[in-house]
């Protein structure tokens, strides 16, 4: 979702990518709940950390939830950003209670990108 909402929203300044340590398949709870808001990610694939090794960025954000996993060191950043959200694929409920709670989850990122990436502000 924070991969989808960079570029959406700052596309003109940034270009996002997103790895994980386990890359699974791309959460479909987070495809709807971003497609509700005109994002679409539902061609986003789930890649791996080693996938970006030897690159150089700018920026790295890890986004992971410091209570339940160990974020990724990742070298070739020039600047270091984390902020733990939840993680949606280990949200439990039923249908309407997960999609609920993959919402806040995006809308916290979205909060979070607007205030970290916004130059204006």
């Amino acid at each position: 979702m924070a991969e989808g909402l960079l570029n959406a929203l700052y596309g003109d300044k940034y270009e996002a990518y997103s790895a994980g340590i386990e890359p699974a398949k791309v959460n479909p709870h987070a495809v709807r709940v971003m497609a509700q808001i005109g994002i679409d990610i539902s061609k986003h694939r789930s890649k791996s950390i080693k996938e970006f090794r030897g690159k150089k960025f700018d920026y790295v954000v890890t986004v992971c939830d410091h209570a339940k996993e160990a974020c990724p060191f990742f070298p070739g950043g020039e600047v270091f950003l984390h902020k733990g959200f939840n993680d949606p694929a280990k949200f439990k409920g039923t249908e309407d209670e997960v999609l609920t709670k993959v919402r806040r989850v995006r809308n916290e990122i979205n909060e979070w990108i607007r205030k970290t990436f916004n130059e204006d502000s």
